[in-house]
C-alpha cells in the first residue's frame, strides 16, 4: 500500500533521530615514537676523595727498614736514628745515557743507581771494600742472582788476613751469619767471572763507609729491592 506524504515525514524525522543517538568511536590517535624521545638524565655531581699530601706508608724509611721475615730467615729493623737521610733508599732525579734497568756503582760518593725510565733512578748507599776498588774493568754484566748465597772467602782474603778467613775456606752457608747477606749479584765480564759482588750484609753500619773486605754491600732490605729489580744480563758501571 502506498504511504501518505505524512507518513514519510514522519519516517524520516524518526530516522534522523536514531542516528543521532549512535555514538562514533574515532581510532585512537597513533604516536610518533621519533617525536616523543626520553630525556637525559642529568647525573648527581660525585665528590672526589682529596689526595693525601702524607707520604705513602710503603714509601716512608720506617717501613723500607722494618723487621721481616726472608724465606724464613729473620731480618732486623734498622735503627734509623744511625742511619743518615742520605743513607736511605729514595728515587732522585739522574742524567745518564745508560739505558734503564743498568746499575751505576758511584765508589768515591758511597752510591748505587739503578736506572729507571725518564731522568730517575733509585739510589742507594753503598759501602766499599778493597775488592770493589780494585775492579779497573769499569762495566761488567750480571750473569746471575741468589737468595741467601754462600760464601766462600777468596785465596787472597785468606792470605791478606788469615786469622780472619782461614776457617771459613770452606764455605759458609747462605744465612743472617754469612757475610754476604740476604741476596748476591754475581757480576761477569767477557763471559767470565770476575769474583765481584754486588752483595747484602750482617754489618749494616758499615754502609756508606770504605770497609776492610768486601765488594759492593748494601743494607739487607735494600739489596732485596735491588734484587727484585735486576735481570740476568744487565749491565753494571762501577766508576
Amino acid at each position: 500500500m502506498s504511504l501518505s506524504p505524512l507518513k514519510l515525514s514522519l519516517l524520516f524525522a524518526c530516522a534522523a533521530a536514531l542516528s543521532a543517538c549512535t555514538t562514533v568511536q574515532n581510532p585512537p590517535p597513533v604516536l610518533n615514537a621519533s617525536v616523543i624521545q626520553p630525556q637525559p638524565v642529568k647525573p648527581e655531581p660525585v665528590s672526589e676523595p682529596e689526595a693525601s699530601a702524607a707520604t705513602p706508608e710503603t714509601d716512608s724509611a720506617a717501613y723500607m727498614y722494618r723487621a721481616m721475615t726472608d724465606q724464613n730467615y729473620q731480618i732486623p729493623a734498622i735503627d734509623l736514628t744511625k742511619l743518615k737521610p742520605e743513607h736511605r733508599r729514595t728515587v732522585v732525579d739522574y742524567k745518564t745515557t745508560e739505558k734503564p734497568g743498568t746499575i751505576i756503582v758511584d765508589q768515591p760518593a758511597r752510591y748505587l743507581y739503578f736506572v729507571l725510565p725518564e731522568g730517575k733512578a733509585v739510589r742507594y748507599a753503598v759501602g766499599v771494600g778493597p775488592a770493589a776498588r780494585g775492579f779497573n774493568g769499569g762495566d761488567a754484566i750480571i750473569a746471575h742472582k741468589a737468595a741467601w748465597p754462600r760464601w766462600t772467602p777468596t785465596q787472597n782474603m785468606i792470605k791478606r788476613n788469615p786469622n780472619q778467613y782461614l776457617r771459613y775456606k770452606d764455605g759458609v752457608d747462605g744465612g743472617p751469619g754469612n757475610p754476604m747477606g740476604a741476596r748476591a749479584l754475581y757480576m761477569h765480564k767477557d763471559g767470565i767471572d770476575t769474583y765481584y759482588r754486588v752483595h747484602g750484609t750482617n754489618k749494616p753500619s758499615s754502609i756508606g763507609k770504605g770497609v776492610s773486605a768486601g765488594c759492593i754491600r748494601l743494607i739487607n732490605q735494600d739489596i732485596i729491592d735491588l734484587h727484585s729489580r735486576v735481570k740476568p744480563g744487565a749491565r753494571i758501571v762501577v766508576k
